[in-house]
């Protein structure tokens, strides 16, 4: 089996990390919904508007998580996750555990009360890995959005 490492993304895994969000979008049933290109990426990661974990495996990038400081009135420093996602070929070998490990090591790290992400009500194999990793799954909020352009 190989080994599997967890590092800070650098600006050289873009590329990598917006596949994976991209498999993500379709695993979403939502790839036709992306509109960030890998050169925003680059620009927005410069910009500290996002940073970014990956797991590698032989070398390759085969999972991430895409986060970024937020901010509770009601709790204070958060750690807001954006997007977690292994390919599909590299699950139950534990770089999923590994990534949230360190996402929530990271908020610890920063001094965060909370972390928080949103989960698909129809994704139950992340729900219970959530519920696995003792998560709160809140089902009476509802996510308001709305598209500037």
């Amino acid at each position: 089996m190989s080994t599997i490492t967890i590092r800070p993304a650098t600006e050289a895994d873009l590329p990598a990390i917006h596949g994976l969000m991209f498999e993500l979008a379709v695993y979403e049933k939502a790839p036709e919904a992306v509109a960030a290109t890998v050169e925003e990426y680059r620009e927005d990661f410069r910009n500290g508007l996002f940073e970014s974990h990956v797991a590698e495996m032989d070398g390759k990038v085969v999972g991430m998580t895409l986060f970024y400081m937020a901010y509770s009135s009601w709790k204070g420093k958060m750690l807001y996750l954006d997007d977690f996602v292994v390919t599909e070929e590299c699950r139950r070998f534990g770089a999923g555990q590994m990534l949230f490990d360190a996402f929530l090591e990271e908020g610890r790290r920063r001094g965060c009360r909370l972390v928080k992400w949103q989960v698909l009500d129809w994704n139950d194999p992340a729900l219970n890995f959530y519920r696995k990793n003792e998560a709160i799954i809140e089902t009476e909020w509802w996510n308001g959005k709305k598209f500037l352009f």
